[in-house]
């Protein structure tokens, strides 16, 4: 009776057409069908031994995807967890600087108990108020001056458009060449700002907050002028305070003995840093230290363009604002000490690196750089050289260059 019904089957087999046709319709929705669905008519049945097979793998299968989803939900509910408490904790730590360590700043803010709060990260809400009364404000500028200065922008943006070219008395004899020069300088690198945020970029929300804060300082120090990273500075500024006191805070901030030397490229200065940083290299890193030396990978390479931008260029920008909540704290001697503990992080790398690869890296540091890890790896690093501090060993080669210029007088500039 089968053999007549297949015979009967066989006898009805559609056209070549039809063939042709029912194989197309024919597509597994997924691996589940190839295992579990029957074979198209015109194919033998799968024997019983092959069906079952088919079964148990498809059984894995299943079991293999649920062994997934689980994993794949406690990750995630890890994850949840994490961020609560992360949250929490930024949120207790808000208010006990909000309640505790603001109202009473000076009396708290070199206390043990605080300087550990701020090792471990400003919560974002207070961190602007914080790092203006860390940084301070020396150059006792007001808000009033910062409407003046940026008012003498504005007239000078308005007359260089125009094309007219009266002198300004006060802008220490800088030529209308130089003027324009600066003033093209700034626009081309608001543009260059924080690309990835869009925020910056002409059309964002900050576009005109930073190019005021920029206008403004060219005006404030005509004798410093625009140079290149600063916008990278402002922009962070701008990120954690109103204009006026981001204006405040960025001149400030730019005032310091060590960004004043780079910026005003004192090549003398900038040199003694380095020289001070290559002693605690090689104290801390002799092999890696070596390895540069080896390779002629001088600091200026890779430093230049740390300490121009304060990281923020090269680190992600909530890692970034981490490190300038300690430089806030500690001063110059933490950016260096940041950089060996980029350079210690990262030492296994580095030591198989040649020239070319070593400048390539640190020039672009990974994106996924941990926090934890980095500020890990810079508590470890030790800034005393023979039981002389940054700041004395600082000095101390600062002084040597004295020495030698007055001894000759040719090496003066």
């Amino acid at each position: 009776m089968e053999y007549e019904e297949r015979i009967g089957r066989a006898s009805k087999s559609p056209s070549p057409k039809q063939n042709v046709r029912k194989s197309l319709i024919f597509e597994p929705l997924s691996t589940t069908a190839l295992i579990l669905e029957d074979r198209p008519a015109n194919l033998p049945a799968k024997p019983a031994e092959e069906a079952q097979k088919h079964r148990l793998e498809y059984e894995e299968m299943v079991a293999q995807a649920k062994r997934r989803e689980f994993k794949d939900a406690q990750r995630r509910k890890k994850q949840l967890e994490e961020r609560c408490k992360l949250e929490e904790s930024i949120g207790n730590a808000a208010l006990t600087w909000n309640t505790e360590i603001l109202p009473n700043w000076e009396t708290m803010c070199c206390s043990r108990r605080v300087r550990d709060m701020w090792w471990q990260g400003i919560p974002p809400s207070v961190r602007g108020r914080v790092w203006s009364l860390a940084i301070g404000n020396e150059l006792n500028i007001t808000h009033d001056l910062y409407d003046i200065c940026l008012s003498r922008a504005k007239d000078r943006w308005k007359s260089l458009s125009m094309g007219t070219q009266e002198a300004d008395n006060e802008d220490s004899g800088l030529s209308v060449a130089d003027r324009e020069a600066s003033l093209e300088s700034i626009k081309l690198d608001i543009s260059r700002t924080f690309p990835n945020l869009c925020i910056f970029q002409r059309g964002g929300p900050y576009h005109d907050m930073l190019h005021s804060i920029l206008g403004a300082y060219t005006c404030y120090r005509p004798d410093v002028g625009y140079v290149q990273g600063m916008s990278f500075i402002a922009a962070v500024l701008i990120l954690n305070l109103d204009t006026a006191d981001a204006f405040i805070a960025f001149s400030n901030l730019l005032n310091k003995p060590c960004q004043m030397a780079f910026f005003r490229v004192d090549h003398g200065l900038m040199l003694t840093y380095f020289a001070a940083f290559e002693v605690f290299f090689e104290e801390n890193l002799p092999k890696l230290f070596a390895h540069f030396k080896k390779n002629n990978l001088t600091p200026d390479i890779y430093l230049i363009d740390w300490i121009f931008t304060l990281y923020s260029k090269s680190l992600p920008l909530d890692l970034a604002c981490r490190v300038w909540d300690v430089f806030c704290r500690d001063g110059e001697e933490f950016l260096f000490s940041t950089a060996l503990g980029i350079l210690r992080l990262f030492e296994d790398i580095l030591t198989r690196m040649d020239f070319i690869h070593i400048a390539q890296f640190l020039t672009k540091l990974p994106e996924d750089l941990n926090s934890e890890d980095l500020f890990a790896s810079i508590a470890a690093i030790q800034m005393q050289s023979r039981n002389k501090k940054w700041s004395q060993v600082l000095s101390a080669l600062q002084k040597d260059n004295r020495d030698m210029e007055n001894r000759s007088p040719s090496l003066k500039r």
